[in-house]
């Protein structure tokens, strides 16, 4: 049996539970507070469900000291994601945390080391990634349906609704670009499998009605290698009565042909002419870093991955404060 604790409710530690409700070979045993002390009722509600004895900490370090699980599910505010998973690193348990893993560039440098010492397995839930559509489009990527990639246009859209909490302190969120618009970004560089060279970027929280530092519109321009142009739209303002509370694109233009990904479904035009493509079957992105886990072949996030996506977040919202091009 893999035990699995979780630490915070900020994020979604729900893919911990769905899997845990499927698998006879998951257990929650615990849920902890997160080390900005802003309580774990909804992560504990949800594993009482699917586990009555599970406990609750209001200590995460009381809790994996008392628990020793085998998996930390990573959740608290943002700008305490790293702090936690050394602490996890430290004690030999693997970790699976929110993205940003870091909201600073020493952070992610030490989230790193820690990381480099520790054996353990780690990876950050860009489950967009698992998506029946997003899945679909990387998969004809990859058997060349558009040739080489030579530009991407990426789009994160999600209603505000009301929001409280860490989204009105920026020091606890760590930006906009770096929360939302990392899924956009980690799209770049899984798709192109080029790396970044510069970013340009701007943020704004006018009219974030009200919820303190929360930056609501943004968008980064990237140079990326062998000339690839890319883009990231990110935006808190889609409408109260939008159809669905989030609206992710992806265009990615080839050599031969272009991709679209939008409105859960993946549009290709090329030399064969226009056709939608079928989307992939839906994967649970705690099962693949179970497997990881376990070692057996998996498609987690790999930890590179998700130090080098969380790096061009954090240098993508420097630009954007300093507003200058920032290299990498």
């Amino acid at each position: 049996m893999t035990k699995v604790c979780i630490i915070g409710d900020v994020g979604h530690f729900s893919y911990a539970v769905r899997a845990a409700q499927s698998s006879d070979s998951l257990c929650i045993s615990a849920v902890s507070d997160g080390a900005e002390r802003m309580g774990c009722e909804k992560a504990f509600k949800a594993v009482s469900e699917c586990n009555p004895s599970a406990k609750q900490y209001a200590d995460y370090i009381e809790m994996l000291d008392s628990e020793k699980p085998d998996i930390a599910v990573v959740n608290p505010c943002c700008a305490y994601n790293a702090q936690v998973s050394i602490e996890c690193m430290r004690r030999g348990i693997h970790v699976f945390s929110e993205k940003p893993a870091a909201v600073t560039l020493p952070q992610l440098e030490t989230l790193r080391e820690a990381y480099r010492e520790s054996g353990v397995v780690f990876s950050t839930m860009m489950a967009i990634r698992y998506t029946p559509h997003f899945a679909a489009a990387k998969r004809a990527v990859e058997s060349g349906a558009v040739g080489e990639i030579r530009l991407m246009n990426a789009q994160k859209s999600y209603r505000l609704g009301k929001r409280g909490g860490m989204y009105l302190d920026r020091r606890l969120y760590g930006g906009t670009i770096p929360w939302v618009g990392s899924h956009a970004i980690d799209w770049l560089y899984w798709f192109s499998g080029k790396r970044f060279l510069e970013v340009y970027a701007q943020h704004s929280s006018i009219a974030n009605r009200g919820t303190g530092d929360l930056e609501v519109s943004a968008v980064c321009g990237f140079k990326m290698e062998d000339e690839v142009c890319a883009t990231v739209s990110i935006d808190f303002l889609r409408p109260d009565l939008a159809p669905s509370h989030d609206d992710d694109r992806l265009r990615a233009v080839g050599s031969t042909g272009v991709i679209e990904v939008r409105g859960g479904k993946v549009y290709l035009i090329n030399e064969n002419g226009e056709q939608t493509l079928e989307n992939a079957e839906p994967v649970n992105i705690f099962e693949e870093f179970v497997k990881a886990v376990e070692g057996k072949p998996s498609n987690a996030v790999s930890a590179e991955d998700s130090f080098y996506v969380t790096e061009a977040c954090i240098r993508a919202r420097e630009s954007a404060d300093a507003g200058k091009v920032i290299k990498f």
